[in-house]
């Protein structure tokens, strides 16, 4: 059986995987994995180099593998909504090819049910906060403004409906227990 979860930008999803790390279970890090591959793999290499153009990786002088041009993919990225399809459509399957491939038995996405990744597993688990403690988790945490904040949640499904969509809801609101949580819905998917 397989787990997702999930949660907008804020909500807390990392500090409740590590919960779950804490009690010996392991979780697949979308974010970290796509980093990954993004810079370890010859064909998304060659993919993102084809789509954007030859600046997407930095060039190298040594023998080591081409950074990321940041700036320049963020810039693509976000000039339109086909844009970030198509770098979706190469990174997300092999992100996914990963994970399955990986056997682990959870994984944590923001973009579960946007990616198309909630069909790889048996239920999901949505971690949620009130919109004002996200806000100001992500400003303190990235140290940006609360306009750029804003304009991260609203590329993200609304909270709302990620959570009519999920299976199980984790509250990270800062005052309810999250081991308690976590404990109960362990207990109904065991």
């Amino acid at each position: 059986m397989k787990t997702g979860i999930t949660g907008g930008i804020g909500s807390g999803k990392s500090y409740v995987c590590k919960r779950l790390e804490a009690r010996g279970i392991q979780v697949y890090d979308c974010d970290a994995a796509a980093k990954r591959l993004i810079s370890t793999s010859p064909e998304i290499r060659r993919q993102l180099t084809r789509l954007i153009g030859p600046d997407a990786y930095l060039p190298t002088t040594d023998n080591r593998q081409p950074t990321l041009n940041k700036a320049v993919v963020a810039r693509y990225l976000l000039s339109s909504p086909r844009h970030a399809r198509a770098i979706d459509a190469i990174v997300h399957p092999a992100v996914f090819r990963d994970f399955q491939s990986s056997g682990i038995g959870w994984v944590e996405s923001a973009i579960m049910y946007e990616s198309g990744l909630s069909r790889l597993v048996d239920r999901v688990i949505v971690v949620t906060a009130p919109i004002e403690v996200r806000i100001r988790r992500v400003m303190q945490r990235d140290g940006i403004s609360r306009e750029k904040v804003l304009e991260w949640m609203n590329r993200q499904w609304p909270q709302q409906e990620v959570r009519q969509r999920a299976d199980f809801e984790i509250v990270n609101d800062g005052q309810t227990d999250i081991d308690e949580q976590l404990e109960r819905i362990l207990q109904e998917i065991i």
